[in-house]
């Protein structure tokens, strides 16, 4: 009875794994067409139905609402106490639903704001951003399988946990864009964010609130690395955040998870 009960409890938490994941690549798809402004009911650059300021405040308050939501379950110490609610295998995937979550309220109750900052009408140039924001799509996913996107989106652990495995973090490593810049995934988001033939006022106040979100994330998030692996202090002395520079590649480290070592998160894709 207790193994075909602890049998069930691990398969539950794996269907709640994937069902966060799948819940997950709802959410990119959704969000790839609110900013692009295509395929979804409500555009990020809707005609304008409430005064300026109100709009405004309620757009920063729902990246607020999500940079508060993304940075405080990603720290360690939030993790620790998590875990005594949660399974343990089941906090990645619940990081990632809540993202999710606090994705959905943006979506639903974003304000659009009118007002064009600058509109390119050069056939030319528009197939350009275009084709920019669909590089940053790519870059943004091919970055998460660079490391290892299902321990990111919370599917390793729980196939781990329903095979009755120990967990084992994952360590540091850098391979392939990771060799050339610290932080490939969010060079992607920013392409995402700021590649539009036609940059609204209500595009401009969420390309620069996330951008400076993700300015202030990264200190944290290289705080708590250098923390977990001390030789990432090297690695970011070395190898630029953003934009590669001369002879500034380090040698890729090995993926292989040794039992026990420190879990590496480099970006968080949500």
């Amino acid at each position: 009875m207790k193994n075909h009960h602890s049998l069930l409890h691990r398969s539950l938490v794996f269907a709640y794994g994937v069902a966060s994941y799948a819940v997950s690549l709802a959410a990119f798809a959704y969000i790839a067409g609110f900013i692009g402004n295509f395929l979804v009911p409500k555009p990020l650059d809707s005609p304008a139905i409430t005064p300026f300021w109100t709009a405004l405040s309620v757009n920063l308050g729902l990246v607020a609402l999500f940079a508060v939501q993304h940075s405080v379950m990603a720290r360690p110490a939030f993790k620790r106490w998590w875990t005594r609610v949660i399974p343990e295998a089941a906090e990645r995937s619940t990081y990632v639903l809540s993202s999710c979550l606090a994705l959905l309220a943006l979506f639903v109750f974003w304000q659009p704001m009118g007002g064009v900052v600058w509109q390119v009408r050069n056939e030319v140039g528009t197939i350009a951003l275009y084709a920019l924001y669909a590089l940053g799509w790519v870059l943004l996913f091919a970055s998460t399988f660079f490391i290892n996107h299902f321990d990111l989106m919370g599917l390793r652990q729980v196939w781990i946990h329903l095979r009755g495995r120990e967990y084992t973090d994952l360590p540091f490593a850098t391979p392939a864009l990771y060799r050339v810049v610290r932080h490939p995934l969010y060079v992607g988001w920013f392409c995402i964010f700021w590649a539009t033939p036609t940059m609204t006022v209500a595009h401009l106040v969420f390309a620069l609130a996330t951008t400076a979100y993700i300015l202030l994330a990264i200190r944290w998030e290289e705080r708590d690395l250098v923390a977990a692996h001390p030789e990432y202090a090297e690695y970011r002395r070395r190898v630029p955040m953003f934009f590669p520079r001369r002879r500034t590649t380090v040698p890729a480290l090995s993926a292989e998870p040794p039992r026990g070592a420190s879990r590496k998160v480099i970006a968080d894709p949500l």
